[in-house]
């Protein structure tokens, strides 16, 4: 049995739908669990629609234009008298009243967003049935349970583990099953989403528990390439990734696999493949558990971002106990550090910038230190980087800091 997981720019349109239909059908014989995200920019959609009904605006247009957009989708794929159109049709009707839930804007989030995977996966779901799949629809949200942390739900292992049989009782009766990613329920029955952009892990998810024979995740993309080809028009596809090259990329900030993707995987030494959906005969990128030898320097360029630097007031040195105070403040506020340095007198590091977190944080720092910011800057990650990309990227103009170690440069710069 295999995952595989397609994301929003592999259904975006029709003709991307027919394109996943054709992939499928090629594997016709094998069992799949088929992890799907919501549709091109559904999720951006409905985060704007969110944000109108929080100020009081009227979403209801940006709404009728989103329903609209998957109406002609559907227009190009089905009979008009297809039950598709209605059962769609209800899951946009009924996001009105989750709007109106008066309750905190994470919860409301989750409940709202959450929808673009569910009317995605029906979509796929009747459009295999017309074509003659074995195919059932499975809502992800009977199988993964997660804690009540909304927009992050952290999953728990233990109780997901015991919904295995809903998966393997349909696989037993059909040969596919096309399920959502990035959703989940709490104990209490609540919608909980597993971070922005976490299909790919629904997709580690379902592979960990099924003990799969691997995941492969479709993509705009050949495979996993060195840098990015829209800022390094040479960058490379990789051949194979070890488990742990891949972990430390999407650490740094490569965006081509979910962060905690990885994990469950390398535990169950479960591939994973990335290939491309537009050219489905490459064989894209396999990652897995070992080693690979003579890998090019990986290259991640990370936009927005702020270095704080905390100064100490009185010339006294930095101490453990202010560190441990820097630290607890970031923790309590969820904010991730990409870099960190310090000197005697000083504590800088480098964080996304999200300007209400960062305005918090600098208020909070500054009970102890004298604090000073710098934004937008870039940091440039090279990993295993070779004399020439070192050379190159230490005398990139604007450096604002440069660190290395034995396998890895990071350099902050601004003007990019």
């Amino acid at each position: 049995m295999q995952v595989f997981k397609f994301g929003g720019a592999s259904v975006r349109e029709a003709e991307g739908v027919r394109n996943v239909g054709r992939i499928l059908f090629a594997y016709a014989d094998e069992p799949l669990v088929i992890v799907v995200s919501a549709m091109g920019k559904t999720t951006d959609a409905l985060e704007h629609v969110l944000a109108l009904s929080v100020r009081g605006e009227d979403y209801r247009p940006a709404l009728n234009t989103l329903h609209q957009n998957h109406r002609d989708i559907l227009l190009a794929l089905f009979p008009t008298t297809h039950p598709v159109f209605a059962e769609v049709a209800a899951y946009f009707d009924g996001l009105p009243a989750h709007l109106a839930l008066k309750a905190s804007y994470d919860f409301v989030y989750d409940q709202v967003v959450s929808v673009g995977e569910l009317v995605s996966t029906t979509i796929l779901f009747h459009y295999l049935r017309l074509h003659h799949a074995s195919v059932a629809w499975l809502d992800a949200r009977r199988v993964i349970r997660t804690d009540g942390t909304f927009r992050e739900g952290k999953v728990r292992w233990k109780e997901t583990e015991k919904n295995r049989n809903v998966v393997t009782d349909l696989l037993a009766q059909y040969k596919w099953v096309v399920t959502q990613g990035f959703i989940g329920r709490t104990e209490k029955g609540e919608t909980t989403t597993l971070g922005r952009d976490g299909s790919d892990f629904s997709a580690a998810i379902f592979a960990s528990l099924l003990a799969a024979a691997s995941v492969t995740i479709w993509k705009d993309v050949p495979g996993v390439m060195n840098a990015d080809p829209k800022r390094l028009p040479s960058a490379v596809v990789f051949d194979q990734l070890p488990f742990r090259e891949a972990a430390e990329m999407t650490y740094y900030g490569a965006n081509v696999i979910h962060p905690k993707t990885i994990k469950p995987l390398a535990n169950r030494q479960i591939p994973l493949f990335v290939r491309s959906f537009a050219q489905p005969d490459l064989p894209g990128t396999r990652i897995r558990e070992g080693r690979v030898d003579f890998l090019p320097p990986l290259i991640v360029f990370k936009d927005n971002q702020c270095l704080i630097s905390c100064k100490v007031t009185d010339y006294s040195f930095v101490t453990e106990e202010q560190l441990g105070f820097v630290f607890s403040v970031v923790s309590r506020l969820g904010i991730k550090i990409n870099l960190m340095q310090n000197s005697a007198i000083s504590f800088s590091f480098c964080t996304d910038y999200d300007e209400q977190k960062v305005t918090r944080l600098i208020e909070e720092l500054s009970q102890q230190f004298e604090v000073y910011y710098n934004t937008p800057l870039t940091l440039i990650t090279v990993k295993n980087y070779d004399a020439a990309t070192q050379a190159k990227y230490q005398r990139m103009p604007g450096l604002v800091l440069e660190q290395s170690s034995r396998s890895t440069l990071q350099v902050l710069v601004r003007g990019l």
